[in-house]
């Protein structure tokens, strides 16, 4: 990472400006880091056309790695068509989604709404907010805003979102992400470049804006913009003309340019879940591994320890 990660671009842990606590965090992640090497294999919920310099120097520490992202797009082709619609039904969202977004998308052109996202976690001040929204009214393009209740602490200024977002903004209190990311509407992705949030938008083909919050976000979004190429990074930076500037520049301008990488990578994303891809070939290999620890388990295999289940 040395050629293109700056400071900037470290999880907040690493950039306290106490000492203390920053020094425990960094012992704690060497500490991990030495101990993963101990482990009988590394299961990563990525890709090697994605992440392959990463994945080779993790192989030359780590005894077996199997990358099988993206896994909830795995799931899809390796599970029996009878059961898709109950994987899919039970994908982990933490909230109960706004369905009637998707029938306001329906009624706008292809690939010209930007779709705002920042997660289940993530927290902002009220003048942030606002500036987000200033620069989304700013920029004239469609808006869908999925706002939690707990997204911000002030009432007024969620309201006042609310209020000011008819003529061309839709908001819910929580959105069908997959399904959205995945409607022909959408053009661009706002998002705080969570893993799962990346992935989704990788394999949908959706552009990104990013905004990190916190972790590994603030590299996820460095690689999404300098090393894949397939959105902008707009990490601490909340001001309505920047915001206005990269919507336009992400649906219009740099449209060509951030599309046709994103568009290969989608399809290095697609290809690697279908049989005979790395990820369906390395779960493949992570199923015969399990068996053969099972097989030798049950006649006295003394070797690395592992769980009881």
């Amino acid at each position: 990472m040395e050629t293109f990660l700056r400071y900037r671009d470290l999880p907040s842990f690493c950039r306290t400006k106490d000492k203390d606590a920053c020094e425990r965090l960094h012992r704690n992640c060497a500490t991990e880091a030495e101990r993963t090497k101990e482990a009988y294999g590394l299961i990563l919920n990525t890709f090697e056309e994605l992440d392959g310099p990463v994945i080779s120097l993790l192989e030359s520490q780590c005894k077996r790695v199997y990358s099988i992202g993206p896994f909830d797009a795995l799931v899809k082709h390796i599970s029996p068509p009878q059961s898709n619609a109950t994987l899919i039904s039970s994908s982990g969202s933490l909230r109960e989604a706004d369905q009637s977004c998707l029938s306001w998308l329906y009624q706008k052109p292809p690939k010209s709404v930007v779709y705002v996202g920042f997660g289940s976690i993530a927290v902002f001040k009220r003048d942030q907010l606002l500036e987000i929204w200033e620069g989304l009214v700013e920029s004239n393009k469609y808006f869908l805003w999925a706002i939690r209740p707990d997204l911000i602490s002030s009432k007024d200024a969620s309201e006042t979102l609310v209020r000011g977002t008819k003529e061309r903004g839709c908001i819910v209190s929580w959105a069908p992400q997959e399904a959205v990311l995945a409607h022909p509407a959408i053009g661009g992705f706002l998002t705080h470049c969570g893993w799962n949030s990346t992935l989704e938008s990788l394999i949908a083909g959706v552009p990104m804006i990013c905004l990190p919050y916190f972790g590994d976000q603030q590299i996820n979004s460095r690689y999404v913009a300098e090393v894949w190429k397939v959105g902008l990074d707009m990490k601490d930076i909340y001001d309505k003309n920047v915001v206005a500037e990269m919507v336009n520049d992400l649906l219009d301008g740099k449209k060509g340019e951030v599309q046709k990488s994103m568009a290969r990578m989608s399809n290095a994303a697609e290809k690697s879940v279908t049989e005979g891809g790395s990820s369906y070939r390395n779960f493949d290999s992570l199923i015969q591994d399990i068996k053969m620890i099972s097989f030798k388990g049950e006649h006295s295999f003394h070797g690395p320890s592992l769980p009881p289940y």
